[in-house]
């Protein structure tokens, strides 16, 4: 069953190829009982798979005891959910929770523009970023082409080129709060910065005066073989972003701050209905007592490694590039990436076209490696078919 357009959802993403009632680890079952490997993850969403027992139960259990409560009050997780997160990331920062990586983000920009104050209200991201579809998160995201629809968008956004420390540093005046990036661009296409740009960026910030945001949103939870995508460079954000994996499905995101940035923010200056409410609360603190107990950082590095090593054995992949479990595979020369994108799921294989030249991979970070050997090889067989058309 597809929904077609015209019918009571708004075409937003378009008709949907394929409906899915059940999952299981990596495996999606659609209507007609059809099984497929999930090597998207919902976006990088389903960190620890479909269903995974634990959450599954205690969102159950919660939602039986108490599903929502006003954040004029506490709630048993909240904290121990903020706790967690903020032990992860190194400790000493502080915990506003969301309902979406976009929140997440607005929650940084408000944040930011609260700290530099009045006059001081610029931020600098990067060309090809993605950080959300809000007016606000909209120009921070650097492709302007998903910009003109939606004219004249809040001011004080800057974009330079990616990776490119000079250009950053030309782009610095004093109307500069702060550095948003992401530590590799997801929906850019899986673009790596050079090796010292990151290290770079934060001497810049700490030079100037700057905070640096960093949008894990993507790729923090693990999903890059380390706990955060920063942490492959030794350094550390003054705010951090995150969302997707952090309630494995369940719909939560959040905005860590060193303390002393978060204590810029007065009571009032934001809020939300639903952020940190008792069931987004307990999905958030179960998936991370779950990921540190499996190690998940560890578990994405050594399947990442077999992900690319396969991928990269295959005729119609020119080259892999990524980390860990959030890979993309650049096609060969006159392949195209939608059309594989469609032949694979035909097959049974979700992954996402998201380039025209390229397939982005976020599996499950407890993916196992017949599950690996599967998904390669419904890929070969899809690709061989293209590579066969242009030789």
């Amino acid at each position: 069953m597809a929904f077609e357009p015209g019918g009571p959802l708004m075409t937003t993403f378009g008709p949907t190829a394929v409906t899915f009632v059940h999952g299981s680890g990596v495996e999606l079952f659609d209507t007609e009982g059809k099984r497929y490997l999930d090597f998207l993850g919902g976006i990088a969403v389903t960190a620890l798979g479909h269903s995974y027992p634990p959450v599954a139960d205690a969102i159950a259990e919660q939602a039986h005891k108490l599903v929502h409560v006003s954040n004029y009050f506490g709630n048993e997780h909240h904290e121990e959910a903020a706790r967690l997160l903020d032990g992860i990331l190194g400790g000493g920062g502080r915990v506003f929770f969301t309902n979406s990586g976009a929140e997440a983000n607005e929650c940084a920009l408000k944040l930011a523009r609260r700290w530099g104050g009045r006059g001081r209200h610029v931020v600098v991201s990067a060309y090809g970023s993605f950080h959300g579809r809000t007016l606000a998160t909209l120009h921070a995201t650097g492709q302007p082409e998903k910009h003109e629809a939606f004219q004249p968008l809040p001011e004080g956004f800057r974009h330079v080129a990616w990776s490119d420390i000079d250009a950053l540093e030309a782009s610095i005046d004093p109307s500069v709060a702060a550095v948003f990036l992401e530590p590799i661009q997801g929906e850019g296409g899986v673009n790596e910065a050079d090796r010292d740009y990151f290290r770079s960026v934060r001497a810049l910030c700490d030079e100037r005066g700057l905070l640096l945001i960093a949008d894990e949103i993507q790729t923090g939870l693990g999903r890059t073989g380390e706990w955060f995508g920063l942490d492959h460079h030794g350094i550390r954000a003054d705010v951090v972003t995150v969302a997707k994996a952090l309630g494995n499905g369940f719909p939560v995101g959040a905005c860590w701050a060193r303390a002393e940035v978060a204590d810029a923010y007065r009571p009032g200056d934001h809020g939300t209905t639903f952020g940190g409410q008792p069931l987004a609360a307990v999905a958030a603190r179960t998936t991370l007592q779950e990921m540190i107990r499996l190690d998940v950082p560890a578990k994405a590095r050594r399947a990442g490694d077999r992900l690319r090593s396969r991928l990269e054995a295959l005729e119609g992949v020119a080259s892999v590039r990524g980390d860990g479990l959030l890979l993309a595979a650049e096609l060969a020369d006159g392949v195209d990436a939608a059309q594989v994108y469609r032949s694979a799921l035909g097959a049974g294989l979700i992954v996402n076209a998201v380039r025209p030249t390229t397939l982005r991979f976020a599996p499950s970070l407890l993916v196992t490696d017949d599950e690996i050997d599967e998904a390669v090889g419904i890929l070969d067989g899809v690709l061989a078919t293209f590579t066969a058309r242009s030789a």
